[in-house]
């Protein structure tokens, strides 16, 4: 098999336990993907939330970095809206310095929450200085690309890392896939967001194009179990829902009470709910691989970014166990 598996962790927290529960269980998680041969462990951000308990992946590498070996990690993504580009730039860095050659920066243009902490997030913001995303993602680049010292009157996001966090930005349209080639990042495609199979055609042969040869990652959702039958029972709840509306930023949820929580907190009135249909691959662990061989194949697919939705612990560290053996032992 000519594809790498990485993964993607959102610290979910189940029914009756702690944050912290939770987030040891990341933490073991990370470790336990080293061992199965993962290549990247990526952390997710979202906030005001009772069912995730990661809002600042920065301090979650940091954490892992320190107790993993060789596995790269990183953000998966950084809502870069929110946030100062020098100050991404500089805790980006820094953690490159901590872990040379380890470290992943993925950027995200969606809120990673709803209206309220968008709110509270971008507080003392001032919107004409912020600028466009485009223009936040070229000032986060030029400032991870640190000048040499000697001139003083240069701004710097120091420290200057011997071999500087690698650079991806999510998204899931043409005009990420433009952005991306054009600042000379690797372009995330999220079809655990959307898995429509045009949309990710146009997506990546776009983005291969603009960047001379480069391949995309693709992020999707998957379920493995022991049969076909045990996989359905795993994702039977599974719903995304994408509200889309006119003069804000447009977003994907869980359930249709979410939705309905953006459009009142966001003060929207003319919007759509819609659902969603997300790249789920599901069954046994050959199906599965089967499926990734199939898009591998089909799109160039490099590296694959898992993302499983399945909430109870056992289950969730057996289909990426599964996933991830199964791949060992056929290889």
């Amino acid at each position: 098999m000519s594809y790498r598996l990485s993964l993607l962790d959102k610290s979910p927290i189940s029914s009756g336990e702690s944050a912290s529960h939770a987030l040891h269980r990341t933490l073991k998680l990370a470790q336990l993907a080293e061992a199965w041969g993962y290549h990247r462990f990526w952390l997710a951000e979202h906030h005001n939330t009772e069912q995730l308990a990661s809002p600042s992946p920065e301090l979650l590498i940091a954490w892992i970095i320190g107790q993993t070996h060789h596995i790269r990690v990183g953000s998966g993504g950084v809502m870069l809206q929110h946030y100062s580009p020098y100050k991404v730039a500089e805790n980006f860095n820094l953690l490159a310095a901590l872990a040379p050659g380890r470290i992943d920066l993925g950027i995200g243009k969606a809120p990673g929450g709803l209206p309220l902490s968008t709110r509270a997030l971008q507080l003392g913001v001032h919107q004409a200085e912020k600028g466009s995303f485009a223009e936040q993602l070229a000032l986060l680049d030029s400032w991870l690309n640190v000048p040499p010292v000697g001139n003083e009157e240069i701004l710097r996001a120091t420290p200057l890392p011997p071999r500087p966090a690698q650079r991806f930005l999510l998204g899931a349209s043409e005009e990420s896939a433009r952005l991306a080639a054009e600042a000379g990042w690797q372009l995330v495609f999220a079809a655990h967001h959307n898995g429509d199979p045009q949309l990710m055609q146009q997506v990546l042969h776009r983005y291969h194009a603009l960047s001379n040869g480069q391949r995309a990652l693709v992020a999707v959702q998957v379920v493995v179990a022991d049969s076909p039958a045990a996989a359905d029972l795993l994702v039977d709840t599974l719903r995304i829902y994408h509200v889309r509306v006119a003069g804000g930023q447009s977003v994907n949820v869980g359930s249709v009470e979410q939705a309905e929580r953006y459009v009142r907190q966001g003060g929207y009135t003319d919007y759509v709910i819609e659902p969603r249909t997300p790249s789920l691959l599901k069954g046994t662990a050959a199906q599965v691989h089967a499926q990734l061989e199939t898009l591998h194949q089909r799109f160039g697919i490099e590296e694959f970014v898992i993302d499983t939705p399945i909430a109870e612990e056992q289950a969730r560290l057996a289909s990426l166990e599964l996933l991830a053996t199964h791949r060992l032992v056929t290889a």
